[in-house]
């Protein structure tokens, strides 16, 4: 998609990718500070019409691309997210299982955010 901009509403908590004014594309996360700053990705949503464009696989490597300028890291617990990641070892390093299971805990504790 050559007119693609991705834009980070990071109080919203989504990077969306828009095409010609629209939202064609959003992940959905949070911010977790402990046991460390990190990412972490909850959903991926690529709007129907827009599905098998790259638009996820561009969301996921700019999500990668931002926590990477933050120096944090990324705890992805979108099943899109995550499976990008192993497809992209060399730009999506692995998370610690510990932050994991500190992401999912936050989810939990916040059953209303997503």
């Amino acid at each position: 998609m050559r007119d693609l901009e991705i834009r980070d509403d990071r109080a919203a908590g989504r990077l969306e990718a828009v095409s010609g004014g629209e939202v064609v594309g959003r992940i959905e996360y949070f911010v977790l500070d402990r046991p460390e700053r990190a990412l972490v990705p909850v959903h991926t949503i690529v709007e129907p019409a827009h599905e098998g464009q790259g638009i996820a696989g561009a969301l996921a490597r700019e999500l990668y691309g931002i926590a990477g300028r933050e120096h944090s890291a990324v705890a992805p617990l979108c099943p899109y997210v995550a499976k990008w990641s192993e497809r992209h070892p060399d730009e999506a390093p692995p998370a610690d299982q510990a932050l994991l299971t500190a992401a999912k805990d936050w989810l939990t504790e916040h059953p209303g955010r997503f």
